[in-house]
């Protein structure tokens, strides 16, 4: 009896020690760091320059835990400078206002520099009330219609300071107390570069006005005596000069026929010319959502959405038109072939971030419309030049490639003698130089690297600035650096060396660059450097002390290999901050396979509601890369899932976390979850049903579990489309594709599909079908639909984040969470109301 009790006793111990191995959730450390709570604690991370257009200065505001403060740098003479002193501001804001402010609090600024860079301005509005003036634009109502009798209590509106302060000064100026005018024509008028005219859509046709009369429709648009012309008469639904309903329900459209609508195009430099590309949806099938909550009736929203493998396509033409003439000529492409066209624009100024007006202008300034063509198969792309006068063109480029092409914007340099083309044909991004005609003179960076995007081209020296992924070999292959390297393909330099991932904003002139930097598990920080690569200054570091007070620990990165046993995989472990070494954690594993990205941090990002969060509810979190992931490797790695969408990354996350168990004893192989939201959320349902026995529990929203009901862009480019042609020469598109809904048989773990009822990027109809098949295999699972939202959750983000919670909790952690509210939703909510 006593050798049974014993036994009996022994068993009992290690049934408890057991019991304890698996933590108990711990929804009060996740509360902690809602974006709410967050946005108390993580302020400014970066500096985002606004430069300006006199020297190489700029202005960048900054906030701390003390407050925020706004500097006007000056890189020639390597200084940073107060844009104005803060304790001097908010005296002079109380003195003027008579509302009390602080150094620490004061109002949300919206500056504008005049034209003389000397100065600033900006509007105030106190709490102080005031009669409304009578709104100018009002016609006035004939005096003997007015009816006697008590006069109405005047409307009542606050008070506005439009305010000046001249950097240096003394003091504020007022300017006015007027308010800022609604502009509400910004949303339809196109202006011309040199304000002669304004273009608009109206019905589906192009309308235009004429400078006078827009002014006088700005001033009153009431006024009767504003003249609008018609400029075309073929416009109609769906193959029209702009007026496009996309996101309004059928009552609105209805409600909104006769309106203005903006008409997208490009402008050449001297205003003459207008070019537009008008696109023939009308056989494009329609697409649905009903959205249940808005109105007080239900109301329908349709809307054209081009599925993988539908036969009918986007006919798109490309016409110039003639602004003092009235009349258009049409570049005579192909419609019958199915492809797509985009126009190459001038790229922006950076010193025009803040201006009023910033029209979209043609690359070229010397009557040449540049434009692409891209296959609907995107195996064959071309670069292409038009004579803006009588639209006949030539092709100057041709990219051919088995899988897929992406592109990049074209440069033209050397007075449009020469041309950079950015393309990946050696199996790797990079530029190419051209002439104008079209003849490759050099490759200009080469290499087992990505070049990622143009930062910047000094053509007196011919250097080009770029930013690149994988140069050096030492580092993760994501992190970006910005480099220099001559025309020729000499002389590649790191402007902003360091074992981080930076992002650059380079000055108009090229001659400096702010650069903003961090990794995962590093404070984040900013400097200027000038184009040789040397620091010229810091500018900020960012003020965590707030977020680390509260507990928070950086999460680790790791590196393993992908399933081949060759592939290098990196990726990101987020643990509990209050992680007990004698426990055993379930582990999650967050994806979205791309393949035009991964949900794989390498800066710092206080963005945590789906990372560093949710491990503090008592999970190890990971994010990983897969093959056929990120664009900023190799094409070999990116192209990886050409043909075979719904699984090429499954096998790589199984893996890495096998891997990763072998290595740290705190993670429980046994308990694996997944989840992810959009193309994660249909990796998550996959995974579930491709390895059934390894995955245990998912969260799945926002799925595209059917492919054959999302967009044909990304499906047909990532996955495939044939293209056929019979011996008629007609040529028809086959696609085909795994869904995630063929394999529900296989479901064994514990599924929560949730989905937006108003989502018209990925139709609810994927999750549908995935539910159905469910069903119909006799499975239990969990379906939520989100009333109103859209393919975000909008205002119910925070909502689902506790339905995922929940749902791993019980599965993961054996809790299961049984109050009808959500305690930690309403902690910091005030009932007074």
């Amino acid at each position: 009896m006593k050798k049974f009790l014993l036994l009996f006793l022994s068993f009992f111990a290690v049934s408890v020690v057991t019991a304890q191995d698996t933590p108990v959730p711990n929804y009060r450390a996740a509360a902690k760091y809602s974006p709410k709570n967050l946005a108390k604690m993580v302020h400014s991370t970066t500096v985002s320059p606004h430069w300006l257009k006199k020297g190489n200065r700029f202005w960048y505001a900054y906030k701390t835990s003390e407050g925020s403060n706004y500097y006007l740098v000056d890189a020639d003479k390597k200084s940073k400078k107060a844009l104005f002193d803060n304790v001097k501001m908010a005296k002079w804001l109380t003195e003027i206002t008579k509302d009390p402010y602080d150094a620490k609090h004061l109002p949300r600024f919206s500056f504008k520099f005049n034209k003389a860079e000397n100065a600033i301005r900006f509007r105030v509005t106190s709490t102080e009330e005031v009669e409304v003036i009578a709104d100018k634009k009002e016609v006035k109502k004939d005096s003997t219609s007015s009816k006697k009798g008590k006069s109405k209590k005047p409307k009542l509106e606050k008070k506005v300071y439009h305010l000046e302060y001249k950097l240096g000064g003394n003091g504020l100026t007022i300017i006015d107390n007027l308010k800022k005018e609604k502009e509400d024509w910004k949303k339809w008028a196109n202006i011309a570069p040199d304000s002669s005219i304004v273009l608009y859509s109206k019905n589906y046709n192009l309308y235009w006005m004429d400078k006078i009369n827009f002014k006088k429709f700005i001033k009153n648009e009431k006024d009767s005596t504003v003249v609008e012309n018609q400029w075309t008469k073929d416009g109609e639904e769906n193959y029209g000069y702009g007026g496009g309903s996309r996101g309004k329900d059928n009552v609105d459209k209805e409600k909104d026929k006769d309106k203005r609508n903006g008409v997208s195009g490009v402008w050449s430099h001297d205003s003459k010319k207008f070019v537009f590309q008008k696109s023939d949806a009308r056989h494009i099938k329609d697409l649905w959502v009903i959205n249940s909550t808005g109105k007080k009736r239900p109301t329908l929203e349709t809307y054209k959405y081009h599925m993988p493998g539908e036969q009918e396509y986007y006919k798109s033409e490309l016409l110039i038109f003639d602004i003092p003439t009235k009349t258009h000529v049409k570049v005579p492409l192909d419609t019958i072939k199915q492809q797509s066209i985009s126009v190459f624009r001038a790229p922006r100024k950076q010193s025009s971030r803040d201006d009023d007006f910033r029209p979209s202008l043609l690359l070229s300034k010397k009557g040449k419309v540049y434009f692409s063509v891209i296959s609907r198969d995107r195996k064959k792309y071309d670069i292409n030049v038009a004579d803006i006068n009588t639209g006949t063109y030539k092709t100057l480029i041709e990219e051919r490639f088995n899988t897929y092409i992406e592109a990049r914007p074209l440069i033209l340099l050397n007075n449009e003698k020469e041309m950079l083309h950015w393309a990946e044909r050696d199996g790797w991004a990079h530029f190419y130089l051209y002439d104008s005609e079209g003849n490759l003179k050099n490759q200009v960076t080469e290499g087992d690297y990505h070049v990622a995007n143009f930062e910047g081209l000094n053509e007196s020296t011919r250097t080009l600035y770029f930013s690149a992924n994988g140069v050096n070999k030492k580092q993760d292959p994501y992190y970006a650096h910005t480099y220099k390297i001559n025309l020729n393909g000499t002389g590649l330099k790191t402007l902003n060396p360091g074992d981080f991932t930076a992002s650059t904003s380079m000055a108009d002139s090229n001659q400096y660059f702010v650069s903003n930097f961090s990794r995962v598990n590093t404070v984040p920080k900013s400097e200027v450097r000038d184009a040789n690569g040397r620091k010229v200054m810091d500018l900020e570091t960012a003020d965590l002390s707030q977020l680390f007070a509260s507990g928070y620990q950086f999460p680790e990165t790791f590196k393993v290999k992908a399933d081949d046993g060759i592939t290098d995989i990196y990726g990101v472990m987020y643990k509990p901050f209050d992680m007990d070494s004698t426990m055993v954690y379930p582990l999650l594993e967050y994806v979205y396979p791309g393949p035009q990205t991964e949900a794989v941090n390498k800066s710092f990002s206080y963005r945590m509601d789906r990372l560093d969060r949710m491990a503090q509810v008592g999970f190890v979190v990971i994010t990983l890369g897969n093959r056929g992931g990120h664009p900023d490797r190799s094409k070999w790695y990116h192209n990886y899932g050409y043909g075979n969408l719904r699984d090429y990354g499954l096998v790589d996350k199984k893996y890495v976390a096998q891997q990763l168990a072998n290595k740290h004893k705190f993670i429980d192989i046994e308990k694996v979850g997944i989840y992810g939201h959009s193309g994660g959320g249909f990796m998550s349902t996959a995974a579930m049903l491709v390895y059934p026995d390894f995955f245990k529990a998912a969260v799945s929203s926002a799925g595209n579990h059917d492919n054959n009901v999302y967009n044909s862009w990304w499906s047909e480019t990532h996955h495939g489309v044939k293209e056929e042609i019979d011996e008629k020469g007609k040529i028809s598109y086959k696609y085909k594709i795994d869904t995630n809904p063929s394999l529900a048989k296989n479901l064994k773990g514990h599924l929560m599909l949730i989905h937006g009822d108003m989502d018209n990027n990925v139709n609810p109809a994927g999750t549908i079908r995935m539910a159905n098949e469910l069903i119909k295999a006799h499975k239990r699972f969990k379906y939520m639909i989100m009333p109103g939202q859209r393919h975000g959750f909008g205002n119910m983000t925070e909502y689902s984040f506790w339905l995922r919670a929940d749902h791993f909790s019980k599965y993961l952690l054996g809790k299961e969470a049984t109050d009808v509210d959500f305690m930690y939703m309403n902690l910091d909510k005030p009932m007074n109301k």
